[in-house]
């Protein structure tokens, strides 16, 4: 078995891991990096599966660090772009109120815009729907043109080549199995290598939590998957929508309701639900993990939160199995859509991140243990913010390595 010494391991080549890979090359050249993914690939995971939206910041509580991170993120990623030659629309979004005991939640999110330095936002009336989406039924709605479309797997894909440009190095088939510490240094096996390092990051995404157990981390949160499952428009009905649509979002909940996304592949989505995934990379309604299952069974603050939501779970399921009550829900933002209108399409697993009282972390969360730093929590718009998120993770690590700069 070969044996490795770095300065810095990242577990996990997903946006957010390569982000931080790329960040700390920046500020400190030389710096012995190595990033260990347990797939074949960059991005295999949650960053290929999601809808690929740059986010804007609106949703997000007032201080917290997904509006700082989120509202900054998105002009670093269109930054990004214009630099790399990398493909976006700003297509805009159009968050529709179809209810009039919607519209205070719809004027409470346009103050919230615009306390998170959201840019060019505002509530607009049935008439200037019409003209930003013409299939658009709607009493309001707030259009938010600053919110876009990318690529995230292609995106990453650029990161890992400037991590590589930059001397780090990316290890692929590598999921950590142990982790020991000897001589004052951590080590762990991974694949069919050693590495130690003088600092971890954790940037395992759907397995974070199991893999800052193996690092030592007593960590108290316990991540629960949660599948989305989308359709895809006919190609002769993908008029029907020009940009982003989305419902009013219920604030109790993490999920932002089924809606429409242009695609940047140039394809028009419609969803996503949310249903307990029976395996952490349950991508597909066959995929079971007996272990994965056991492990959410016996954890308690699965089971407060099943408790508390049993409704809307009930909800999730019924739309997952019965495609009529999917259309119905769609047709509240488009009326004209029909069931025929809807093949199958793609799904993607969120990692969200329960608290043992059941609560479902609603921010970015890392958290820092003897030698290693963990990102716990970095769903939507995780991806939007991987610049910033990787910048953050970068000053806190150049803090425990003591690196210039």
């Amino acid at each position: 078995m070969s044996i490795t010494t770095h300065d810095v391991v990242i577990v996990g080549a997903g946006i957010v891991g390569l982000a931080t890979a790329r960040a700390l090359l920046e500020r400190a050249p030389g710096l012995r990096l190595c990033v260990i993914e347990k797939g074949a690939g960059v991005a295999g995971q949650q960053t290929s599966h999601n809808s690929g939206v740059i986010h804007s910041g609106i949703y997000y509580r007032t201080g917290s660090l997904k509006a700082e991170l989120c509202v900054r993120g998105r002009d670093a990623v269109v930054r990004y772009c214009d630099e790399h030659g990398i493909p976006y629309e700003l297509c805009g979004k159009l968050i529709v109120a179809t209810r009039p005991d919607e519209l205070p939640r719809l004027e409470a999110l346009a103050e919230r815009a615009t306390a998170n330095g959201v840019r060019g936002h505002q509530l607009v009336g049935p008439e200037r729907v019409r003209e930003i989406e013409p299939h658009v039924s709607a009493l309001r709605a707030l259009w938010v043109p600053s919110t876009g479309i990318v690529d995230f797997g292609r995106l990453a894909a650029s990161y890992a080549d400037g991590v590589r440009a930059s001397g780090g190095e990316i290890v692929m088939n590598a999921e950590v199995a142990e982790s020991w510490v000897a001589g004052g240094v951590r080590h762990i096996r991974a694949g069919d290598g050693e590495h130690s390092a003088r600092l971890f990051v954790n940037c395992a995404g759907l397995h974070a939590d199991r893999v800052a157990r193996r690092l030592g981390a007593r960590t108290r949160v316990q991540i629960v998957p949660f599948r989305g499952e989308y359709y895809t428009l006919r190609t002769e009905r993908e008029d029907l929508v020009r940009g982003l649509i989305y419902p009013v979002p219920d604030p109790e909940l993490p999920f932002l309701g089924v809606h429409f996304t242009r695609n940047i592949k140039g394809f028009v989505e419609a969803g996503p639900n949310a249903v307990l995934a029976t395996a952490r990379e349950g991508y597909r309604k066959r995929d079971f993990d007996l272990g994965d299952v056991w492990e959410i069974a016996r954890y308690r603050g699965f089971w407060r939160v099943a408790l508390r939501e049993w409704r809307t779970g009930i909800n999730e399921v019924h739309r997952s199995l019965r495609k009529s009550v999917f259309v119905r829900d769609l047709q509240r933002l488009i009326p004209e859509i029909e069931s025929r209108d809807l093949t199958p399409g793609g799904s993607g697993v969120r990692a969200q991140a329960v608290a043992p009282d059941g609560a479902l972390l609603d921010d970015f969360l890392i958290e820092r243990s003897e030698s290693a730093l963990h990102v716990l929590n970095a769903p939507s718009p995780g991806a939007t913010s991987s610049l910033l998120i990787g910048d953050r993770i970068a000053t806190m690590a150049g803090e425990m390595l003591d690196l210039a700069g």
